[in-house]
């Protein structure tokens, strides 16, 4: 049943609708430039990095890889990004016989097991990016946890067409 999603996950990210290109976007090509991990309290977070809309006022996307070693029952609650009016967690989930965008409840985070925000799956929404986020520049990301944890990493922030 996994390979099954899986599939469908990787066809629909294919043909993805251009209002959502920010969510789409290919992930970075090995040995390319990323933010420095960021450790807090058994988190640590890496490879983030925040692309821009081809459009500019449409949402920005937001990815990165968390590891955690820490209590058990502890959740990502909340993703804010400094320069952004507002940010969702989305996923993709099956609705209705086909693939959908999809609100993400809380990311619920086990040691030992990491979780990828990448092109296709989970994934942030940075809904109204303002004039302060500008490819080249970095991008102040926030994650908080339902322990009250959080951590804050420098995201570089690419522009929509940059390579990947």
């Amino acid at each position: 049943m996994n390979s099954i999603r899986n599939a469908a996950l990787a066809v629909f990210a294919v043909a993805l609708l251009p209002g959502i290109a920010a969510c789409s976007q290919q992930g970075d090509a090995p040995g390319e430039e990323t933010a420095s991990p960021a450790a807090t309290a058994g988190l640590t977070v890496s490879n983030a990095r925040l692309v821009l809309p081809p459009v500019a006022g449409n949402p920005a996307a937001v990815y990165f890889d968390l590891s955690y070693s820490g209590a058990p029952g502890v959740t990502l609650d909340d993703v804010e990004v400094e320069g952004a009016g507002m940010t969702m967690i989305h996923d993709y989930a099956e609705s209705a016989g086909k693939m959908q965008m999809t609100m993400a409840g809380p990311i619920q985070l086990v040691e030992g097991t990491p979780v990828s925000f990448a092109p296709g799956g989970l994934h942030v929404m940075a809904m109204e990016p303002t004039d302060a986020l500008k490819a080249g520049g970095t991008a102040k990301v926030t994650l908080t946890l339902s322990n009250g944890t959080t951590a804050t990493v420098d995201a570089p922030v690419r522009a929509a067409g940059d390579e990947r």
